[in-house]
């Protein structure tokens, strides 16, 4: 290390850039086997399942409540404050604290969802930011994990449900699957609320329905609105525009997650690696969620001539989408918009309700969190105007009856990657690669973690 930086950087600092240096993505896992090619192997040893307390450390890395997002902004009228939907805070960020994305725990004997902060009560959050602070990730992980099924399930290996690279080491058995969940309609609809204020004034066309007005003509600024609908301007967006923004910003969150299980993984000296999964429904299928399904050409927004000749032509097949996650009759992930809101106005205004109502976060619920004057920021906080909540509810219908679903690109929860996670064979890298191929926390691992 250069002597100029080597004085600055404290042991702990030091030790993330070896961790950083030495990250890998590792397959071959004790009782695996690569049946051809040039580093065809069969490994010499049974597999060993992860220690519940390796799973907490990965699932704790990966989106580990930590308590309260600090939300240093400013909320007067027109500073964008008030975008924040929620002040909790996990070990990865998240855009407007919205906590979007959601992780499924796969081992041999369970599956498990591992609750989002905003799916526990408010006053156990400080609770479960000091048992972290403790270091009880076990405990932790316990506490926030709900079983939802025995055993675990998958989807094929096939292509599209998989990648052919992945079939050889996908679905070890005694490996752990993380896989992680976008929830894109509250950060989509509290994005709305933003973008159609007055300060913003964001106008939205379908691109699929010839450009016209996604259900906002009357809020235009041509007809006397708020919404600035001259291109001119800078402020005219499409469907899809939106939407791939809304996507992007989920899965960014998601790429964190995944990001923070491989540094775990490889502090840990474990063998992981991030694999394909972004099939439409095939794990949601796999793993019980609730599914609807629509025809083809609605799925697809496709024109009524366009789709009056796929259905005569017997090419408009049934599409299966997912629309939440329940369990025992309760919803672990309910989407908002039907069949868990009984219209968008609902879900529109519950999210309001959730911001500015008696006990959201930037009224009575304040307390709950990081500032020491929850009340300065509250009464600082202006409540959106129900000029700019109709305009949200009518994007939000609009949207919902002209495809069905909300959003209109994609069903509400998506899978884009999982990673599986498993005891490595040191002898294969050994028999293979050069000697830096593990480092010291790979070959030591077994020692350390399972000397039994």
């Amino acid at each position: 290390m250069n002597a100029c930086y080597e004085h600055r950087l404290h042991g702990s600092v030091q030790s993330f850039l070896q961790i950083l240096r030495e990250r890998r993505s590792r397959r071959f896992g004790l009782g695996m086997k690569m049946a051809t090619g040039p580093m065809a192997y069969q490994s010499r040893h049974a597999g060993v399942p992860l220690s519940e307390e390796e799973e907490a450390l990965i699932a704790f890395a990966a989106c580990g409540v930590t308590g309260y997002a600090l939300g240093d902004l400013m909320y007067e009228q027109g500073q964008g404050g008030t975008i924040m939907s929620r002040l909790l805070g996990r070990t990865i960020p998240s855009g407007d604290a919205a906590q979007t994305v959601a992780l499924i725990v796969m081992n041999r004997d369970a599956t498990y969802y591992v609750k989002r902060p905003q799916d526990f009560q408010p006053q156990e959050i400080p609770d479960l930011a000091k048992m972290a602070q403790r270091g009880e990730y076990v405990e932790l992980y316990r506490r926030s994990r709900v079983k939802i099924r025995e055993g675990r399930g998958a989807p094929p290996l096939d292509p599209l449900f998989n990648l052919n690279c992945n079939q050889w080491s996908l679905y070890d058995p005694l490996a752990t699957y993380f896989l992680p969940i976008n929830e894109l309609t509250w950060i989509y609809i509290n994005g709305l609320l933003e973008i159609l204020n007055e300060n913003s004034g964001v106008f939205v066309l379908d691109e699929r329905n010839g450009f016209r007005p996604a259900g906002l003509k009357r809020f235009a600024n041509s007809r006397g609105g708020h919404l600035l609908d001259d291109p001119d301007q800078g402020r005219v967006i499409t469907i899809q525009q939106l939407e791939a923004l809304v996507t992007e910003v989920v899965t960014v969150e998601q790429g964190m997650m995944l990001q923070n299980i491989a540094l775990m993984v490889q502090s840990l000296g474990l063998g992981g690696f991030p694999h394909w999964a972004a099939h439409a429904f095939g794990w949601f299928q796999a793993l019980g969620f609730r599914m609807g399904q629509m025809r083809a050409s609605r799925y697809l927004g496709m024109p009524r001539i366009v789709s009056a000749l796929a259905r005569l032509f017997g090419r408009d097949p049934a599409v299966p989408y997912v629309l939440g996650l329940e369990h025992d009759g309760a919803p672990l992930l309910k989407p908002m918009c039907p069949p868990y809101h009984p219209s968008m106005e609902h879900a529109v205004r519950t999210l309001v309700n959730a911001k500015v109502g008696p006990s959201g976060i930037f009224r009575g619920g304040a307390i709950h969190s990081a500032w020491r004057d929850p009340a300065a920021v509250a009464q600082a906080s202006p409540a959106p105007s129900e000029d700019n909540i109709q305009a949200a509810i009518a994007y939000s219908q609009y949207v919902f009856n002209r495809y069905g679903r909300f959003p209109a690109y994609a069903p509400p929860l998506r899978t884009v990657l999982g990673f599986q996670v498993n005891h490595l064979d040191v002898e294969f890298y050994d028999r293979f690669y050069y000697p830096e191929a593990l480092g010291a926390a790979q070959r030591e691992h077994l020692k350390r973690w399972h000397e039994d």
